[in-house]
């Protein structure tokens, strides 16, 4: 059967589910068909060629080079929505520290722990030094709808807020989560001008890197309150430090602190916390292992985040799994090799996501060793696999 490395710290609820199916897992395998990971960084991590997928057990991605695993037939997959119960909770508990002074009161209630009797009196007169405005009835802007984004706006809602929710790329399954009260703005100058708060649940990538800059901060409300749940890098931190020294933002709370932000104004950093629940960590693991295996078994590809996803039910005998680039007369160059050998196809598939396509065909009869090398022999083809 398959062999599972697992790097970082896995939930034994999707391993065990692995090793249900025969799997041999562990941390010590060296040629693994397939990586089960966290957050460990894997851009300088050295694949074995037999390896098939990486899993990674959550939602972000940008600690593994999904390009660079494209162009050698490597499939990524993450875990969207897994996490996001857990996410949406700590997002709603950053708006209220954003609005009164919760951190702060805690420390200072602290250092009095010495008055006894003096005790309450003190708390009576020093308690509006931590004041702050309520949630309610204020309005916020969620940047990002999809499994995490859609939670955190419905659970604005429910707080009574008026909830604003921008996402260009938003899927059809984002907007069945979504409440029908969210107002969809067109344009993300509208969050800028019209919010209190701002809820970053946006992936990180090439296009979203310091989405939040000077011009950004420029274009919105005085005493902005800004929650970041998504990745550092989404946001500028030079022009967040300016905007917080100027009172532009009144505060900014992030789950992702580094040596520069610390040193700010009004930041309230905490350590990556968003998803560290154990119910998230299971779910994540549970439906990392469960992609990948359906990936290992029988080809199918659901929530890659670098190749097209699909999937087929097994029809026929033999199944043809080829990763090439989305180029005129792949299929045809595949489909009249398979017909010079007299296999006839019973079912087939082929979805291209930019420069990548993913063919899977069902054929009647086994496929040669020597036919499926001509296909892997072929320009632009990636991986080849026949699954019997």
């Amino acid at each position: 059967m398959f062999s599972i490395k697992t790097i970082n710290k896995i939930s034994p609820v999707g391993l065990d589910k692995l090793k249900d199916k025969g799997c041999n897992v562990g941390e010590d395998i060296t040629a693994p068909d397939g990586i089960i990971v966290r957050s460990a960084d894997m851009h300088e991590y050295e694949v074995n060629p037999e390896l098939l997928g990486v899993a990674r057990a959550g939602a972000g991605y940008n600690n593994i080079p999904i390009d660079k695993y494209a162009e050698m037939g490597i499939v990524v997959f993450n875990s969207p929505g897994a996490n996001a119960e857990a996410v949406k909770e700590q997002t709603v508990c950053s708006m209220v520290m954003a609005s009164r002074d919760v951190i702060g009161s805690i420390e200072w209630v602290k250092s009095i722990a010495g008055e006894g009797d003096k005790i309450p009196a003190l708390v009576e007169k020093g308690k509006s030094n931590f004041a702050g405005p309520e949630l309610m009835g204020k309005t916020v802007g969620v940047l990002g709808l999809g499994a995490t984004g859609a939670l955190v706006a419905n659970a604005c809602l429910a707080l009574d807020m008026n909830v604003i929710g921008y996402d260009p790329f938003m899927s059809v399954d984002a907007a069945w989560r979504l409440s029908r009260d969210v107002v969809r703005a067109d344009d993300i100058n509208e969050i800028f001008r019209n919010c209190d708060y701002i809820s970053i649940n946006i992936p990180y990538n090439e296009d979203t890197h310091h989405m939040l800059d000077a011009k950004a901060f420029a274009a919105m409300r005085d005493g902005v309150r800004i929650i970041n749940e998504s990745r550092a890098e989404v946001v500028d931190d030079d022009a967040m430090l300016a905007a917080l020294e100027s009172g532009k933002v009144a505060k900014y709370v992030t789950d992702f602190p580094n040596g520069k932000i610390l040193g700010g104004k009004n930041v309230i950093a905490l350590p990556h916390l968003g998803a560290c629940t154990p119910e998230s960590e299971d779910r994540c693991a549970e439906m990392a292992a469960k992609q990948l295996y359906e990936y290992l078994k029988n080809g199918n590809i659901t929530n890659s985040v670098n190749l097209p996803s699909a999937k087929l039910e097994r029809m026929g005998v033999c199944r043809l799994c080829v990763i090439h680039h989305n180029v005129p007369g792949m299929i045809n160059r595949i489909l009249d090799l398979i017909t010079k050998k007299n296999i006839n196809v019973e079912h087939m598939i082929n979805k291209p996501r930019g420069r990548y396509a993913y063919t899977i065909i069902d054929l009647n009869d086994e496929i040669w060793d020597d036919t499926a090398n001509t296909i892997r022999a072929m320009d632009d083809v990636l991986r080849v696999r026949v699954l019997l």
